[in-house]
């Protein structure tokens, strides 16, 4: 399979069809929209992609330590309805939370200044109370004041202060800040946060009446993600004189299909400009969706690249099995993933992820047997089997650079085959016979073979990826210097291919740690089960468990991380070196079961 060749396509009708517009185009599922209307100002109406209001419901609701009984059948149920009262009461709570907590904080104010009953304004003749928490060292402050002042209470530590003027005084009459007490003596707050703690009550007893509709809700998520999409699709439809107009990138497959829908609106349909970068879609069957998803998830290829989704789990597997170099953990894989065979089975999506690991599980058992390592032993009877030995560490390495070599190779044959009509083909090809050789000189210098065709081959391709790594047009005659200063700057990237070919020793040297570490674990095992007889089986046994899980859980994330990383870095490198944009169809959510 490959990457989807994509049109341009525009739809354009009445605006009061906008609306069912948009509910085709998202029955069809099929569209990636492009946005030619300007979101608004306000970022509160921006209306988001994805259902997270409820999300935020569900979350809300399943924190509940008992939920109540669900209902599982209800033909009035309504998604947006439920998700709404949500929302609502989320917002009651947070005021209502807020404001006890306020009235919380002001009675530990007030408190020490005694339950106050303040006299009418008209009273006061213009005055004003101002309370001040003064530390007793500063007591000969107030002697000094303009103003009458008292103490109203007074503790080991502070002088509670109150001061009578017509304005607030100045910040530093007191070298203390001015407590802000209110209005309302402690009795009232007292009752205002009694009413609070028993709204908070009757809220939480209405959010748990809510969780009944759990299960519903968590079945109807699918229509609040495909109402959100809706919202946020239309938010990008141009919209003049009473037309609209909504425009995206399709399949060139499903052009038939949309026409047959939208009969009554018109289309307008083009290829994609030179200066523009449609979406990348990734044409593979569902049970090839696993591939995909490592595929995009470090880099989107480009579109004008190529798809590298079977090559990917091939190499994947592969290196990844160089770096566990065991066929006892191979097993262990192939265990687990049989113990979850059925849950994993459940979806189109699962099943991919079921024959991945069954794909990687088989590399692991075939490269461990070819090793020779069965958790770090090698029965007799299987001996015939290895046909690589971990210990000989040229072979190993000479094993790993050719894969290296190889790898990169590849990439830039399927690189130069995508850019084919372009001069960054050849240069791709010149990078082919660069590295070709390379490995030749360096296998020359090892086996005593002549340099002539090795070097040859390495200085042909320097040359070729000198003159032909621009693409800048020549338009005057200075752009013939500019093409050949880029053609230095491309040359300078010997090195960084020098160095990409030496990181695949990264398989030779993790495979080595963890045989190396199995061996290890057995023959510490070994020797406590012959130095305490009895007490030292149990001992023994207890250190091969324990190491060789620790060893293979080492061993598990290595051959993730280096594996994956062998083909994002160096691999994507060199050949998929331009990131695209992901295809994101504007569909229907499937509901969820």
């Amino acid at each position: 399979m490959s990457i989807a060749r994509l049109k341009k396509l525009t739809l354009l009708g009445p605006l009061g069809q906008k609306h069912a517009a948009l509910e085709t185009l998202q029955d069809l599922g099929c569209m990636h929209i492009l946005a030619l209307a300007p979101l608004p100002d306000a970022p509160e109406k921006i209306n988001e992609s994805g259902a997270k209001d409820a999300y935020k419901v569900l979350r809300f609701l399943g924190d509940v330590p008992k939920p109540r009984r669900q209902v599982h059948r209800d033909p009035d149920f309504d998604m947006t309805s439920a998700v709404e009262q949500g929302l609502n009461l989320m917002q009651r709570i947070r005021d209502m939370g807020d404001r006890r907590d306020f009235l919380a904080h002001r009675i530990d104010q007030v408190r020490p200044w005694g339950d106050l009953e303040f006299p009418p304004k008209e009273e006061l003749a213009g005055n004003h109370f101002w309370f001040y928490r003064l530390p007793v060292k500063h007591r000969k402050t107030l002697d000094d004041l303009p103003m009458p002042w008292a103490i109203l209470h007074q503790d080991h530590r502070s002088l509670y202060v109150v001061l009578i003027a017509p304005d607030e005084p100045a910040d530093d009459i007191l070298p203390a800040p001015r407590t802000h007490t209110g209005s309302l003596p402690i009795h009232e707050l007292e009752e205002q946060l009694e009413e609070a703690e028993i709204a908070l009550e009757g809220f939480e007893a209405e959010r748990i009446a809510q969780t009944r509709y759990l299960t519903l809700m968590r079945r109807n998520l699918a229509v609040a993600e495909t109402q959100s999409e809706l919202a946020h699709a239309e938010q990008q439809v141009l919209t003049q004189d009473e037309l609209f107009a909504v425009q995206g990138w399709v399949p060139e497959d499903q052009l038939d299909a949309i026409r047959e829908r939208t009969q009554d609106f018109a289309l307008l349909i083009e290829d994609p400009a030179p200066d523009e970068l449609p979406p990348t879609l990734l044409e593979q069957p569902q049970d090839r969706s696993a591939g995909v998803d490592l595929a995009m998830f470090y880099q989107v290829p480009n579109y004008n690249g190529w798809d590298p989704t079977l090559l990917l789990i091939g190499s994947f597997a592969m290196f990844f099995a160089m770096i566990v170099a065991d066929a006892g953990y191979g097993f262990v894989i192939l265990g687990g993933l049989l113990a979850a065979w059925a849950p994993l089975g459940r979806t189109a999506q699962t099943r991919s992820w079921r024959r991945v690991g069954l794909i990687i599980s088989a590399a692991t058992i075939a490269y461990g047997v070819a090793v020779g390592s069965y958790f770090g032993t090698l029965p007799p009877g299987l001996s015939a089997l290895q046909i690589l030995d971990l210990n000989n560490f040229s072979a190993m390495m000479l094993l790993s650079i050719l894969i290296g070599v190889a790898h990169l190779v590849l990439a830039n044959a399927l690189a130069a085959h995508a850019n084919w009509g372009h001069r960054k083909a050849i240069a791709n090809l010149g990078w082919i016979a660069a590295l070709a050789g390379g490995l030749l000189l360096w296998l020359a210098s090892m086996r005593d073979f002549t340099p002539v065709i090795g070097g040859g081959l390495m200085g042909l391709g320097l040359l070729t990826i000198f003159f032909f790594s621009s693409d800048r047009p020549v338009q005057h005659s200075i752009d013939w210097l500019w093409r050949l200063l880029d053609g230095g700057q491309a040359l300078a990237g010997a090195m960084g291919a020098f160095g990409d070919v030496l990181s695949y020793m990264r398989l030779f040297a993790l495979g080595l740690a963890s045989a190396s570490l199995a061996v290890t674990f057995n023959d510490l095992a070994l020797t406590v089960m012959e130095a305490l007889p009895g007490l030292g089986i149990l001992l023994g046994v207890l250190i091969l468990l324990i190491g060789h899980a620790l060893n293979f859980a080492l061993a598990l994330m290595s051959g993730v991380v280096h594996g994956l990383r062998l083909n994002y870095i160096e691999f994507y490198k060199w050949g998929l070196p331009e990131e695209g944009v992901a295809f994101r169809k504007f569909a229907r959510k499937e509901v969820q079961e």
